[in-house]
Parts: C-alpha cells; sequence; structure tokens
C-alpha cells in the first residue's frame, strides 16, 4: 500500500540506531572551547602571528567547503562547524612565520582534496587538519621547519655544556633545528651527547609553551586543560590519548634506561612536539579512528609506537612524527574496525571445524 504523506516512510539508516541527543553542531562547539585555551597561549607566546595563521586557515576552509559544495550542487555544510575545527587544527600544526599563502594553500587541500573529494564530513579516511599539514611539509619543507630566535635555546646549550653552541645560536635570527626535538635529532645523526633538557626553568617552558614550535602545540598545560573539558563532556574517551602516551613514555624510557646518552627521557618526548595536540584532538576524531574499544587502544599503541620510530631513527629526516604516524593509522582504522569488532548480541562463537 502506497503510504499516504512522506511522514509514513520509515528511513533506513546503518547502525547504530541510538541517539544520545548530540549533534554534530554541539560537538564541534566543544572543540572549538576545548581549543581555545591553547589559541589564547599562541596568542600570548606568538602574538599577531598566530592571530593570523588561525583567521587565515579557517576564512580559507570556510570558502573551499562552500565552494566544493556549491560545485558538487550539494547542501551547504558550513553550519556543522567541522571547517572551523580543520581550520584552527591544521594552524596549530603551523610556524608562527610561515608566509600566508602557504597557509591558503594547505587550508585548501586540506578540505578540498583530503575531506570533500571522499564526499565530505563523515567520508573522509584521512583526518584534513593533519593531510593538509603533511601536504605543506612535503611542498615546503623549508618554511614548515624553520624556527624564530628564542630565550629557551641558551638553556638548552648551557645544559649540553657548549659554550660555543650557545653563541651560535643566539647570533642567528631564525634555524632549522631550533625545537627540542629538532636539537635532539641533529645531535642524534652527528653522533653527538643528546641535550639534557634538566633544567627545572627549561621543563617549566615546556610545560607552560615559552619554546619554539607550531603555534597551538608548545603550551602542554593549556591543551591538557582543554583535554579534561573533552573528557568531562564525553566527546572523546581516555582510550586513544592514553594507549598513545603510555606507549611513547614506555618506548622512551625503555630507550633511554638503554642508552641514556643518545636518547631523550620520557617527559620530554611527552612535553615535546605535538604529541598532546595530535593524542587528544587529532588521533581522537570519531570519523577516522577505530569505532570499538579494544581497536581504539589498538590505534592508539600504533600510532605511538610510529610516533617513537620516527622521531628515534638516526637516519630519519623528520624530528617529530606524530602528524605522519596518525595519518597512517587512520589507513588502518577500517582494517582494525573489522579485526576488533563486537559479538552481536544473542550469537555464540563458532568452533573451530576438525
Amino acid at each position: 500500500m502506497k503510504p499516504e504523506a512522506p511522514s509514513d516512510l520509515l528511513v533506513i539508516s546503518s547502525s547504530p540506531h541510538a541517539h544520545c541527543g548530540e549533534s554534530v553542531t554541539r560537538i564541534m562547539l566543544d572543540v572549538v572551547i576545548a581549543l581555545m585555551p591553547a589559541f589564547a597561549m599562541s596568542l600570548w607566546l606568538f602574538q599577531w602571528q598566530a592571530l593570523r595563521l588561525a583567521a587565515v586557515c579557517v576564512a580559507a576552509c570556510l570558502l573551499t567547503e562552500w565552494l566544493c559544495r556549491r560545485a558538487m550542487r550539494r547542501a551547504s555544510s558550513l553550519s556543522d562547524g567541522s571547517a572551523v575545527i580543520t581550520g584552527l587544527l591544521l594552524a596549530f600544526n603551523l610556524p608562527p612565520a610561515l608566509p600566508t599563502w602557504m597557509a591558503v594553500a594547505g587550508s585548501v587541500f586540506a578540505i578540498a582534496v583530503a575531506k570533500q573529494v571522499f564526499g565530505g564530513l563523515g567520508y573522509n579516511p584521512f583526518n584534513p587538519a593533519l593531510a593538509g599539514r603533511a601536504f605543506m611539509l612535503i611542498s615546503f619543507t623549508g618554511a614548515m621547519t624553520t624556527w624564530s630566535r628564542s630565550p629557551w635555546i641558551q638553556k638548552v646549550a648551557y645544559a649540553a655544556g657548549s659554550a660555543t653552541t650557545q653563541a651560535t645560536e643566539v647570533a642567528v635570527d631564525a634555524m632549522t633545528a631550533a625545537t627540542p626535538l629538532g636539537f635532539a635529532k641533529e645531535a642524534l645523526k652527528a653522533g653527538a651527547p643528546m641535550p639534557l633538557f634538566s633544567d627545572l626553568a627549561l621543563l617549566k617552558d615546556f610545560f607552560l609553551g615559552n619554546v619554539n614550535g607550531c603555534i597551538g602545540e608548545t603550551s602542554a598545560a593549556a591543551l591538557l586543560l582543554g583535554a579534561a573539558y573533552l573528557l568531562i563532556r564525553r566527546v572523546i574517551t581516555w582510550h586513544i590519548p592514553v594507549a598513545y602516551l603510555a606507549t611513547v613514555f614506555a618506548y622512551a624510557a625503555i630507550l633511554h634506561l638503554v642508552a641514556p646518552g643518545t636518547s631523550l627521557p620520557p617527559h620530554v618526548h611527552l612535553l615535546s612536539g605535538g604529541l598532546l595536540l595530535g593524542a587528544f584532538f587529532m588521533a581522537t576524531d570519531m570519523v577516522t579512528s577505530p569505532l570499538t574499544r579494544r581497536g581504539m587502544l589498538v590505534f592508539g599503541v600504533g600510532c605511538g609506537v610510529i610516533t617513537m620510530l620516527i622521531r628515534t631513527v638516526k637516519t630519519g629526516a623528520y624530528p617529530e612524527g606524530v602528524s605522519f604516524a596518525i595519518l597512517i593509522m587512520n589507513a588502518f582504522t577500517p582494517l582494525i574496525n573489522r579485526a576488533t569488532r563486537n559479538r552481536v548480541f544473542g550469537t555464540k562463537k563458532e568452533c573451530a571445524r576438525s
């Protein structure tokens, strides 16, 4: 019998069918709120450069998404807030002095290629912000790995006991290895003693963010504050971040125990680079991470192992490994979901045939 009105039609969709009442827009708003402490710290540390990059990336992402949806003749998706999140996260992964046109190019790639080509939100296999950063890191390697001079470098040189290095660092305006992980990678390649990073004032700089790095990744305190908000709001669960950070800590602790002179202590790995930003805000992306709790744990462990392999391999080109680690594990997400899917309620496991 033909239904009398469209309201009589049944909506057929895939599981899950239970709804918690949260909308995509509300979830994205929660993520924006959680990013505000890190954004405030970036404004304090990098001033107008941080504001410029954040504004450019968000505007370019919004415009690109609108143009893509128009070109595909689909309804606008700007109201869900996902493009704003992509723009903010991409900006957080950029060095403060990066030229504006490069930030625009990365934003266009993140939305047009990494997201809309696959159908938009919910269909992209890779985190768009990280895909945009990877594109920029490969295309604009020099600009993406150049940092301005900062006072904390003097403490690193003093801790390493190299007065010559200290004088050289202070004399230049910019350098390509002026991040904690950059110093460690250069020392590893040269076979030189690893910087100590043991000064209490330096560790305080690490925690507050007063070190060189991308604008949104340096302040561990601000990122942890935002992460606590996401956990309280239940936007994310603890499984991926804890598995990720615990794996990095264990890997670094074993390596430091075996070869303390050529490896960084675990707490430096946790506070350096984009680890906290990646673990709480990008590896937990609902679209590109596993669905089950067991799958999340596997995903987090995989991210941690790959991150440490990239960071500690002597012949590696990059001092940081968070972006590539998460993108690689994004590719394994469908396989992880299949291997860790829950047993259907009411069924039993079949016995192996003899």
